[in-house]
């Protein structure tokens, strides 16, 4: 049990699983002052809860902080370690600083600001954790309609990267673009030697 008092940030991240863009973490210290009703895991909102409560989110919490890892770190690092590492910045750029963590999943980050419990399906047992979900949830999906804008015609505004049967049918037939994880089986196959330098 945390003291009360305690300055408590969730973090939880957005996009593992995709075959294509970023994955986004979020940190959010919420002031217990300022209460926002509805918060739960963001998997299980409509889009528009989701992008009413992201509002309401910024507004009121007391710090909250959105990291972009790009499809290059993930191919660099793998998805996991890209994943912790985005939970660390995110942390690192709260505002005020958060005095302990609650991180969403099994695993902790190594170099975290600030002691830290990992909560198995925090999303949706944690009110902070759910918050950060829904930041780190609303802001890629964001992205990846500013990405189907660049890259028109893998449907990125529609599955958001999800390796879902239309997508993998646009990557077949197009080949992969540079926001597509190249580590990730299903691009890995398709690439052809000399493409993006390799």
């Amino acid at each position: 049990m945390l003291p009360d008092g305690l300055r408590v940030a969730g973090v939880d991240e957005a996009g593992r699983g995709p075959l294509a863009g970023p994955v986004v973490v979020a940190a959010v210290i919420l002031d217990p002052a300022r209460p926002i009703a509805g918060l739960a895991d963001s998997k299980v909102l409509a889009e528009a809860a989701r992008e009413r409560l992201s509002d309401q989110i910024v507004a009121r919490a007391l710090a909250h902080a959105v990291v972009v890892v790009e499809a290059t770190e993930i191919d660099r690092l793998n998805i996991l370690q890209a994943t912790l590492a985005g939970m660390a910045r995110a942390l690192r750029g709260l505002d005020p600083a958060a005095e302990h963590a609650l991180v969403d999943g099994n695993r902790l980050p190594k170099d975290l600001p600030c002691p830290a419990t990992a909560i198995v399906d925090g999303d949706a047992l944690e009110p902070a954790i759910s918050a950060a979900s829904i930041l780190a949830k609303v802001a890629r999906d964001r992205l990846m309609v500013a990405l189907d804008a660049r890259h028109p015609g893998y449907g990125f505004a529609v599955h958001k990267g999800y390796p879902t049967p239309e997508h993998l049918a646009s990557l077949a037939r197009l080949g992969p673009c540079p926001e597509h994880r190249r580590s990730f089986a299903p691009v890995r196959r398709l690439l052809a030697p000399g493409l993006f330098g390799e």
